[in-house]
């Protein structure tokens, strides 16, 4: 077993692709065929797999969740980190906080347009903690 924290810093709101990072790890865990469990560390940051090859896909899904749960929103109570509080939390419940994938000839089995991206879903600068397991 290999487990590895990735720790990355984002200035705000923002899907990141990770793939590269993480096929680097399967590499470095010498692991040819088996799983990848991911698990992000946070609740208002989450996993998503999603097509990486048109930068326009997370500025349209960005576009898409903030129409579907806005900041400030009235609805929610829970805001003692700012108007982006509640949502955040939200967000993160509609994608995923963990994920496994399948390890194949050394990288992650991925389809041609997919890419594992993390998400952070809060406006203000968050350093995010994602555990890696490959086995």
């Amino acid at each position: 077993m290999f487990r590895k924290q990735l720790a990355l810093e984002f200035s705000g709101r923002e899907m990141r692709d990770i793939t590269r990072l993480l096929n680097d790890l399967v590499s470095q865990s010498g692991v040819q065929q088996g799983l990848c469990h991911l698990l992000c560390l946070h609740t208002s940051a989450s996993l998503l797999i999603c097509e990486n090859a048109d930068p326009d896909v997370p500025a349209d899904m960005e576009r898409f969740l903030a129409r579907l749960v806005p900041d400030g929103d009235p609805l929610f109570v829970h805001d003692a980190e700012g108007p982006d509080d509640m949502p955040a939390h939200v967000r993160s419940m509609l994608t995923q906080p963990a994920m496994t994938l399948p390890v194949e000839a050394g990288r992650l089995l991925l389809g041609t347009w997919q890419g594992v991206f993390l998400c952070e879903h809060r406006t203000c600068p968050q350093r995010r903690r994602v555990v890696v397991t490959i086995c």
